[in-house]
């Protein structure tokens, strides 16, 4: 178990890194006070709302990483539980390379980002493929939905680059 919900990204060679280059100590403050958080508060949920897209990154079981971009109308991805985001993916070019690396490795991340306001969202977590009527009714264009549980969120704005508001 990790000590803190950010040692999901901070971690043992992150962290000497950061001693290394003098950043280490703001970091442990960070964690020390607040951190980040592993659940969807309604900042959180206020914030999913308003996107219409992200990125969703997986690896497969050699490690080998794939982004692929998602999207669809604002509140496509939907907080489903204290700890768990939804969303349906719409018909695309039919790769499906990001359902073969989930089978591979369920390890998932998902970038969200609020340009015109320099906020960014980080959510860490283990990713499913889910057959969901909820996800498809007819004519909308949605075949499935990928569901993210045991999320670490990281609310990070760019202005101020030592700070993390907790969500």
């Amino acid at each position: 178990m990790r000590e803190f919900v950010s040692d999901i990204a901070f971690t043992p060679p992150v962290k000497v890194a950061q001693e290394r280059r003098g950043s280490r100590r703001s970091y442990t403050h960070m964690e020390q006070k607040d951190g980040w958080s592993d659940a969807v508060t309604d900042d959180l949920g206020a914030f999913l709302a308003e996107r219409n897209s992200s990125d969703l990154a997986t690896t497969n079981a050699e490690g080998q990483p794939y982004i692929q971009h998602r999207g669809g109308p604002p509140r496509f991805l939907k907080a489903v539980g204290p700890r768990s985001l939804a969303f349906a993916d719409f018909r695309r070019n039919k790769q499906y390379i990001t359902l073969g690396k989930l089978a591979d490795n369920p390890g998932a991340f998902i970038y969200l980002m609020d340009h015109a306001n320099r906020r960014r969202i980080k959510v860490w977590g283990r990713a499913e493929f889910v057959e969901d009527v909820r996800f498809s009714q007819p004519d909308s264009g949605r075949r499935f939905c990928l569901r993210s549980r045991t999320s670490k969120f990281s609310d990070q704005n760019k202005n101020t680059s030592n700070s993390r508001t907790r969500v």
